[in-house]
């Protein structure tokens, strides 16, 4: 859920992606924007093995990749 006051809410997935909802915009590396409608959530790879990063494609699950600790305070 993300609060207008406070910015979009991002939940890290046990040993997966990064989940953001919409609406947002992300900006690659070449300047270019991506834009994601308010509703619709994005996944954004941890992993670093995705072939469409920065985007999750559900290579994790494929590699084995293995993080889930909590954030430090």
């Amino acid at each position: 859920m993300s609060d207008p006051a406070s910015g979009p809410t991002l939940t890290v997935k046990p040993n997966g992606p990064v989940l953001v909802p919409g609406p947002l915009t992300l900006v690659d590396p070449t300047g270019k924007s991506h834009v994601t409608a308010a509703g619709k959530m994005i996944a954004l790879c941890r992993c670093g093995q995705s072939a469409v990063k920065p985007y999750c494609d559900g290579a994790h699950s494929r590699t084995g990749f293995q993080a889930s600790d909590a954030a430090p305070p």
